[in-house]
């Protein structure tokens, strides 16, 4: 058995994307980009199809509408393992508290994250609107947990928003077997402060009164802090809430840079705003002056370094 482990960050992720031979004629979905993740991360694949013993290769199952329900079957109708593969997916999530994200093979009636054909009972008629059965078991038990489907990770975009909450979902949990106490809580907070602006102002802006309120139980405030902070990362960052972040965190060297290096400083960010220079431009600068003009309460900011740059995440912006 798995559990949590700090120095580790695992992701689940459906077993025929790391190539092993599973899919329903024998043959895999071997992705590379995902092969090398596995320097960064430790994978923990799945294949709800294989677990229940359907074996590979095997007749194709797919969703269908029956009456009120969808049900799991092979084309012809005759084989139907709706309820198996639902109680053993419903099995598994419940185990799988340690994994920090999850990737997803995309249109599987058991992996698909969304857009899953649905066929009508009897044709070969369908429309993209189901939820793979896994996928739908693990957004119903770990609902902050990051998921993406794999051919998703191409969007640069999509890609650094899902590693980014992969990455403070991680943290969260080294906080939480810590155990968490208020003070710990306002630390979190504060780390993460430029990187939430960035992402959702709103949604920022309503933690900081929420952490306020001592009338409420700990567990409760720990609880709604969670759904809100992974829901504000969950919103694509844009360049100007980007902007923002840069000129509050620019306001911190005001008192120790020199004229010049202050209109550099301006226009990097400006340019940067404009579409001229990429968000590692600013960046790069930012960090430069804190080798010189350290401080620690920027130096802590996560938004600094959300990610190893070895996964060139911010290349996108």
């Amino acid at each position: 058995m798995y559990k949590f482990e700090p120095h580790s960050i695992r992701l689940g992720i459906s077993a025929c994307l790391l190539g092993e031979k599973v899919r329903f004629d024998g043959g895999h979905k071997r992705s590379l980009y995902c092969r090398e993740l596995t320097r960064h991360f430790e994978f923990v694949p799945v294949c709800p199809e294989m677990a229940i013993g359907l074996g590979a290769p095997r007749p194709s199952i797919r969703q269908v509408q029956v009456a009120e329900q969808i049900r799991i079957q092979n084309v012809k109708g005759e084989l139907d393992v709706t309820d198996e593969l639902q109680r053993y997916c419903q099995q598994k999530v419940a185990t799988l508290d340690f994994l920090s994200g999850y990737i997803l093979c995309a249109k599987s009636p058991t992996c698909g994250m969304e857009r899953v054909t649905v066929y009508k009972d009897g044709t070969n008629n369908g429309s993209k609107s189901g939820v793979g059965v896994l996928a739908a078991a693990l957004q119903q038990r770990w609902p902050q947990l990051p998921i993406e489907e794999e051919g998703r990770l191409n969007d640069l975009l999509i890609r650094e928003n899902f590693f980014t909450r992969v990455y403070a979902y991680h943290d969260w949990q080294i906080l939480q077997q810590s155990g968490v106490s208020r003070h710990k809580l306002t630390d979190f907070h504060a780390r993460y402060k430029y990187l939430l602006l960035a992402h959702c102002p709103k949604l920022y802006r309503a933690l900081g009164p929420l952490l306020a309120d001592t009338s409420l139980p700990l567990a409760l405030v720990s609880e709604r802090y969670f759904v809100t902070f992974m829901a504000a990362l969950s919103h694509q960052a844009s360049r100007n809430n980007h902007t923002s972040a840069l000129q509050h965190i620019q306001g911190y060297f005001k008192k120790f840079l020199n004229k010049q290096q202050k209109a550099e400083l301006s226009r990097v960010i400006m340019d940067y705003r404009k579409g001229l220079q990429p968000l590692l431009a600013p960046l790069t600068l930012i960090n430069h002056y804190l080798l010189e003009f350290p401080s620690p309460y920027i130096s802590k900011q996560v938004y600094l370094k959300p990610h190893p740059q070895e996964l060139k995440l911010r290349y996108a912006y």
